[in-house]
């Protein structure tokens, strides 16, 4: 077993130090060991684990979420149908995200559209009043 430093494997992986140590609270990521000085010391492991953590953050998961994956993974019992229904649930929020998103997109591309423009007073701007709740 190869044995990294926090330093090296928060520079194998791209991240901060912190970041590891948050993981860490997270009860997500431990040393394998300690040095005689008492550095923490990771495997080889921590690595791919480390990079798990940051591939499914970037999919929009939770460290909570994560740390289920993360267990499913550990667990002989699971099969890909667990993980993948975990990969489903995340679509339909990441659906549900996306609605909302384009509803307020066209609630802010209607109230731009009554905007008078350039070179009118800040006391005509139905922006603001709408903000204000002066247009109700």
């Amino acid at each position: 077993m190869n044995s990294l430093t926090i330093s090296k494997l928060a520079s194998a992986c791209g991240v901060k130090t912190d970041t590891i140590r948050h993981y860490e609270r997270k009860k997500m990521l431990s040393p394998e060991n300690r040095s005689p000085s008492g550095y923490r010391l990771y495997s080889n492991e921590s690595v791919k684990r480390l990079r798990f953590i940051r591939k499914a953050q970037t999919l929009g998961f939770t460290l909570q979420e994560i740390k289920g994956l993360l267990d499913l993974s550990e667990a002989p019992e699971s099969d890909c149908g667990d993980v993948g229904r975990s990969a489903q649930s995340k679509i339909k929020e990441i659906e549900g995200k996306i609605s909302d998103l384009n509803a307020m997109k066209k609630a802010l591309e209607n109230l731009a559209s009554f905007c008078p423009g350039k070179g009118k007073p800040l006391t005509d701007c139905n922006i603001l009043m709408h903000f204000y709740g002066d247009d109700e």
